[in-house]
């Protein structure tokens, strides 16, 4: 009962470590997908990803821009971006912007 206890109490304090930005968290466990923005421009021929991730809350590193997506997949005109967070344990943590245009 008491390693029990002891793994549950560092879970918890685990838990708010490494953490991103999302429209929904989960104590053990996160992964969500969501709308970021929309454009009024046509099309959505390409697609372009950018990611960060964080380890622990101490190591963060990425660039997660929408510049950095629009640029890697050649996309000049974004007709919309979603967002897609993992989360594990608060010890891992990964933010991906995806960027759909032409």
């Amino acid at each position: 009962m008491k390693k029990l206890l002891v793994f549950l109490i560092g879970v918890f304090i685990l838990s708010g470590c490494a953490m991103v930005k999302s429209p929904l968290t989960g104590f053990i466990y996160s992964d969500v997908k969501a709308p970021f923005a929309v454009t009024s421009n046509t099309g959505a021929d390409r697609v372009g990803t950018a990611e960060a991730t964080s380890i622990l809350g101490i190591v963060a590193l990425g660039d997660a821009s929408i510049d950095a997506a629009a640029k890697s997949a050649g996309i000049t005109r974004i007709h919309h971006v979603d967002e897609h967070v993992n989360v594990i344990l608060g010890v891992y943590a990964k933010y991906k912007i995806v960027v759909y245009g032409e």
